[in-house]
């Protein structure tokens, strides 16, 4: 009986037409590199379809518009950083967390090896290059004030995308928004040396680098849900299968298999949310509190005003 009735609802399938997938429009941080691995492998493996959403995945022209766009109702969803969510959401941006891509860490105040810059101290009247406006010099100062200095001791210099050249020529003493997963390659595969100032051990606390926010008037709790979940599914695999994962993000794009993104693949693997629709309450409140005591938000709001787990009940 069940395989005849299993045979009459495959015939019947064909009469009931295909639900359209609901579109999803999610900006990244940056151009594709292994820092998106969990989306681009959720694409290719079509998690994505299997949830029922056409992923639209866009690389910014301007690494600060991303959030700005979802602020706008121009995207559904953006790849941000965590400290820039807090500053923004305080200057009025209606945007909120609802997933973590990179739990940990990944930014870092570099300098050259053979360079004048030995600790902290030796900022004072150095040049700065940063990339984004806001987070990076709010950052900056939090790391300044371990040694007694203010962004008066310093010159902020926007090099834009270019950190690891301006580095390398000159240009600038140290760079901040320069990832220990990727620039630090980079710099050593163009023939320098480069160090990094971990801004975890050097007073800041931990944070989620990489998080996914929406427009916080206007989240779509279901179809966020099901985008974290194909992304987390595609997480696993990753887990499960690194070779043939690897070998299907490298696919992805020419570039993606040259010896700096084959280096960043393994220095990311092991930094990605393994739930990320799960949320850290108490790391972002401590976050919050630690831009409120070095005087970079003007009070201290609750997490819900910045962050939720959109699988969780309003």
């Amino acid at each position: 009986m069940r395989h005849l009735l299993a045979a009459a609802l495959l015939a019947l399938a064909p009469a009931f037409p295909a639900q359209a997938a609901d579109k999803v429009t999610l900006v990244l941080d940056w151009f594709v590199n292994p820092d998106h691995a969990p989306v681009v492998l959720a694409a290719e493996q079509g998690y994505f379809t299997d949830a029922g959403l056409e992923v639209e995945i866009i690389a910014p022209a301007d690494p600060a518009d991303p959030p700005k766009l979802v602020a706008a109702g121009r995207a559904d969803l953006a790849i941000t950083y965590q400290p820039q969510l807090h500053l923004q959401v305080h200057e009025g941006l209606p945007l909120v967390r609802v997933g973590t891509l990179v739990g940990t860490p990944l930014n870092c105040l570099m300098v050259r090896a053979d360079g004048p810059v030995a600790t902290l101290a030796d900022l004072r009247g150095r040049r700065i290059g940063y990339s984004v406006a806001g987070v990076e010099q709010a950052l900056v100062s939090a790391l300044l004030a371990q040694a007694g200095m203010t962004l008066d001791d310093v010159e902020m210099v926007n090099v834009n995308w270019a950190l690891t050249p301006a580095l390398m020529s000159g240009q600038v003493d140290a760079t901040i928004g320069g990832y220990r997963n990727f620039e630090l390659t980079q710099m050593r595969l163009a023939g320098g040396e480069g160090r990094c100032f971990f801004l975890e051990e050097e007073g800041l606390p931990a944070y989620d680098e990489l998080i996914y926010v929406a427009n916080a008037d206007s989240v779509d709790r279901d179809r966020v849900n099901r985008f974290l979940g194909a992304v987390e599914r595609a997480t696993q695999f990753m887990l499960n299968h690194p070779d043939e994962a690897r070998a299907i993000f490298a696919a992805h794009a020419p570039d993606l298999s040259d010896a700096l993104n084959t280096a960043a693949w393994a220095d990311t693997f092991g930094r990605f949310a393994i739930s990320p629709a799960a949320l850290d309450h108490g790391r972002y409140a401590r976050f919050e509190a630690f831009l409120h005591d070095n005087a970079l938000v003007p009070e201290i709001w609750p997490v819900a005003r910045f962050a939720i787990d959109p699988g969780a009940e309003k």
